[in-house]
This record gives C-alpha cells, structure tokens and sequence, in this order.
C-alpha cells in the first residue's frame, strides 16, 4: 500500500508543498519559539547528507529543516501516510518507513534520494521520546550511513521537549560537524549499532551543552574554539 508513496518520492520529490510550508511555519517558528540555529554552515550546500536529530515532537521536522536552503526528505513513519496528511507528507518529499519490521523499500527509497544528491533526515531514535530525555538510537540510522558513505550531520534539536505540554518554549537547533564513515556495502548489525551510536553521542554533547550553557552560552564557547583553532561542539 506504500508503494506509490515510495515511488513518487523517488521520481518526482518535494515540490510546491515543501516550498509553501516553509513559508507558512518559518513565521511561527522564529516568533512563537524563538527558534535560532547554530552551525548552518555545516550542512553541504549541495552534496548528499543525511541529517540525524534527537526527537521529542512532530514540530522537530520543521525546526531541523526551516533554517536550511537544501529540502529535506523525512523517514517517516508509515502510520502518518493516511488522508488527507499522507498528501502533504508525500508532496513534501517524505517517505514511510514501517517501523519495527525489515522494510527495505525505505531504505531503497533513501539511497536514492542520497544518490540524487539530497538531503535524508532520520531520526537517530526511530521515533519521538516520550520522557523528555534523550532515547537510545536504532542500527538504521548507522546501517544507512555505512552502506551509502555520505556524511552524517548530527543534529541536536534542544526545547522541543516542552512542546507537547501546551507551552511555547524556546527551541535550539544545534547542527554539529560532519561525520564520515568508511563505506561498508552490507554492514553487520553490530557495525551499524556503533556508526549509530557515535551519531548519538555528538547528539548528546551538543544536547546537554544546550541545557548547561544555553544558547548563548554554547556560542561563545564556539567562538572561544574557533580562535584557539581546536574544534568544539558546545
């Protein structure tokens, strides 16, 4: 029954919807949320690059993605593909994955993007955490970077947390430096375990510099990185 989501991702893409949410959700975002970014700039400007976020609320696809030039087309979960959101989700470049089973089109739908020179964006948890802290990663985030050797752009959303409580909290999307992963064509489960969980500790790093230091905490420290020459995630 996905099969024509899948297919029309990978022939056609994010068209005119992806462009009109922006322009609806970046207004809201920056106003209702404060939300800033930190390190843009690590994100290729036009290169394949798999974007990996820690997640908490259905408003993290459009905090990770409003600050970028590049679409990015979501892994999503199959449940979401139904009227009339399945439209809006499928005109918006994103594809359903079946969670909790071996769904291998989603990852042929992946590599293609990845192959066409786009952006994917995977959860490293495989689905929202519930319990306002960070969750464990899954092997898939690790068994896609390995097998397609792209660069894999940790991404820590911070504030989000508190979105489900009613509240409008001030968001902070950290994009952290690139990492490179040797490319395996059929990697074991335990290798992408570890590629998994590499991803998810620069996640955490920046996440938990995010709530010590706070935004503008965070910042200086990265200036204060940068004139001393030595790299620094938060």
């Amino acid at each position: 029954m996905f099969d024509g989501f899948h297919r029309r991702v990978r022939e056609i893409g994010p068209d005119w919807v992806y462009s009109l949410a922006r322009v609806v959700l970046t207004p809201p975002t920056w106003l209702l949320f404060r939300a800033r970014a930190i390190g843009v700039e690590n994100v290729p400007e036009h290169s394949a690059a798999i974007l990996a976020p820690n997640h908490f609320s259905n408003f993290d696809h459009f905090f990770l993605a409003v600050f970028l030039r590049r679409k990015v087309q979501f892994m999503a979960k199959s449940q979401l593909f139904r009227f009339p959101l399945d439209f809006i989700l499928s005109h918006g470049g994103a594809f359903p994955v079946r969670r909790g089973q071996h769904d291998e089109e989603a990852f042929v739908t992946a590599h293609t993007i990845l192959g066409q020179g786009g952006v994917v964006g995977m959860y490293g948890e495989g689905g929202r955490s519930r319990s306002k802290s960070l969750g464990k990663p899954k092997p898939g985030l690790g068994r896609l970077a390995l097998e397609s050797g792209v660069p894999v752009i940790p991404v820590a959303i911070h504030g989000s947390e508190h979105v489900r409580d009613r509240r409008l909290p001030k968001v902070t999307i950290q994009y952290g430096e690139a990492l490179q992963f040797e490319h395996v064509v059929a990697p074991t489960r335990e290798q992408s375990e570890q590629a998994s969980q590499e991803v998810f500790d620069h996640i955490s790093e920046m996440y938990e510099a995010l709530g010590q230091k706070g935004r503008r905490g965070v910042l200086r420290a990265l200036r204060e990185g940068r004139r001393h020459g030595a790299p620094v995630t938060g």
